[in-house]
């Protein structure tokens, strides 16, 4: 089987650094239902457990929401479990860009050379249910100031946003193009959204048409919780052609993508979505991608 170099993944020790959002009271009311099945312990054996089946020779680790004081901690932890287990290979961890001293979170992420990129999640949305953040960060100058910064630290920025505010901060990514940009979750199409397919398509083909931009396929979940093989397939081509498949990486996103389906039957679905690509453009969707946009350095 062609290697996996998984390009998002979650790893919790509940009894280390506290996750809010793992926290009870659990409710249905957040964007993405109840959280109660996932929240436990996940560490390494329990990832390489549910990816037996996938070859998996590297993986990137994305911040799992630990709060803005625990973030460096988090960082801490990872790199220790790295060193000792081989996983995660890389890490894209938390600072939150809109923050005063952004240049100094920065740079004691940075100080970890395991730390590739940053993530600040920033959908926001006019329904509040559907919102993870109270207001559009996107359009506040001091994060866009604390965006800017990320270059000086040669740090890359994993995007997860709604379609709706892609054109905008399409603008602020071309000013930037020595931040590389990896869109997460596919961009996340909000289908239940009148124009939900039209934003989702306008938004991703502003941001593709900057070559800095990659996107992961990965989420389907956050698409739509009963989604199937035949209901994602033309979402998943769709961006392909779009990015093209230099700029199109799978990941699983375990275990939060574990609340819609077992993780065999995402990964199941995306190697017979690819199965008619050229062995090559395989390796590079499943590996190769992620290795080059994350510069892990594997030898693949």
């Amino acid at each position: 089987m062609i290697p996996f170099v998984d390009a998002h993944i979650h790893l919790w020790d509940l009894t280390h650094i506290r996750y809010d959002w793992l926290s009870p009271p659990f409710s249905d009311d957040g964007p993405n239902g109840s959280v109660e099945p996932i929240a436990q312990d996940y560490g390494v054996a329990h990832y390489r457990a549910d990816l037996a089946r996938w070859n998996v020779v590297g993986a990137v680790h994305v911040d799992a929401g630990a709060p803005a004081e625990s973030a460096l901690h988090e960082t801490q932890w990872l790199d220790g479990l790295a060193a000792v287990e081989g996983l995660p290979t890389g890490l894209v961890a938390f600072a939150a860009l809109n923050d005063p001293d952004v240049d100094a979170l920065l740079t004691a992420q940075a100080a970890h050379p395991r730390v590739k990129g940053i993530r600040h999640i920033i959908n926001w949305h006019a329904d509040p249910k559907r919102s993870y953040t109270p207001a559009d960060l996107t359009v506040d100058p001091q994060w866009q100031a604390g965006y800017a910064l990320l270059a000086k630290h040669g740090l890359s920025f994993d995007l997860q946003c709604y379609p709706g505010q892609m054109p905008g901060l399409a603008a602020l990514i071309a000013r930037h193009p020595d931040i590389p940009v990896i869109i997460n979750h596919m961009g996340m199409p909000v289908l239940t959204d009148a124009d939900g397919l039209d934003d989702w398509r306008r938004g991703m083909k502003a941001l593709a048409a900057l070559p800095h931009v990659a996107v992961k396929l990965s989420g389907m979940g956050f698409i739509r919780r009963d989604w199937t093989r035949e209901t994602i397939e033309p979402l998943v081509r769709e961006a392909i052609d779009l990015f093209s498949v230099e700029r199109c990486a799978f990941a699983s996103d375990t275990p939060t993508d574990k609340l819609f389906g077992p993780i065999d039957r995402y990964m199941e679905s995306y190697h017979a979505i690819a199965a008619d690509f050229a062995q090559a453009d395989r390796r590079a969707l499943f590996a190769g991608n992620a290795n080059r946009l994350y510069r892990l350095g594997l030898d693949l």
